[in-house]
């Protein structure tokens, strides 16, 4: 329940922030908001550490807590939010409804490479799938993933048309909440010209790597490539934080 509340107050004040209730930049204190909606501060607390985490808000010692500037002209497609890291939720979709073609869907023994991605040994086994995500009819990303045997033993093609991450959460009771990437751009191939509509002189943005579950155990090995006008990204660094 303190999880739903403070999830709850980072929506508002986000939708608060982006109608442009505070326009000098300053948030109240933490006690005006803990009174306003109707919680502790604890709570407001998490909510703000969150978001200062994400490079929404910083806190300026002695002065207050403000929004940060670029936050609001941010043209990021991938803002990660809630408790899993899937593209489903976390694609900026502009009003289009996301939608998935699974192109193909297999069960193979991985190379070696990838025993050593996701720490499998020899003679364990792993779902492959290709993918085909779209906002609304226009396809934007081709995604191939990898996903031991093991950890999800009754992955579907049916699951695979979904959100994966999210049927990790609701079925399974864990989250997918890290990852590790490697971000370039790569000269586009024949595949991604046709299935993302690119001319043969145009780029494509990549990125690849591992998805960790909650309790650090790698859960996917996947590479997505992107029509480059939606490969924008925003990043905040903190190298305060322990």
């Amino acid at each position: 329940m303190v999880d739903l509340i403070y999830e709850k107050i980072i929506e508002s004040l986000k939708k608060e922030i982006s109608s442009g209730s505070f326009p000098d930049m300053r948030l109240p204190d933490e006690r005006s908001m803990a009174e306003n909606y109707k919680v502790s501060r604890s709570s407001i607390k998490r909510a703000l550490d969150s978001m200062a985490e994400q490079g929404i808000i910083f806190k300026k010692r002695g002065s207050g807590t403000f929004v940060n500037p670029l936050y609001l002209k941010q043209d990021s497609y991938i803002n990660y939010t809630g408790k899993n890291l899937g593209i489903t939720d976390s694609f900026k979709a502009e009003g289009k409804k996301p939608g998935i073609k699974v192109l193909s869907f297999d069960v193979v023994r991985p190379d070696e490479d990838l025993r050593n991605n996701l720490f499998l040994n020899k003679g364990e086994f792993v779902y492959s799938f290709k993918r085909l995500r779209f906002l609304g009819e226009i396809p934007f990303m081709i995604e191939t993933g990898y996903i031991p045997i093991k950890l999800a033993p009754e992955l579907s093609e049916q699951v695979a048309s979904e959100s994966i991450f999210n049927y990790v959460e609701t079925e399974l009771g864990k989250e997918v909440n890290k990852n590790y990437l490697t971000i370039s751009a790569v000269p586009s191939d024949k595949e991604g010209q046709d299935l993302l509509n690119l001319k043969e002189n145009e780029p494509i943005g990549q990125m690849e790597g591992i998805f960790f579950l909650n309790d650090g155990t790698p859960f996917e090995f996947s590479t997505m490539r992107l029509h480059y006008k939606y490969f924008k990204y925003d990043s905040f660094v903190d190298l305060n934080r322990v």
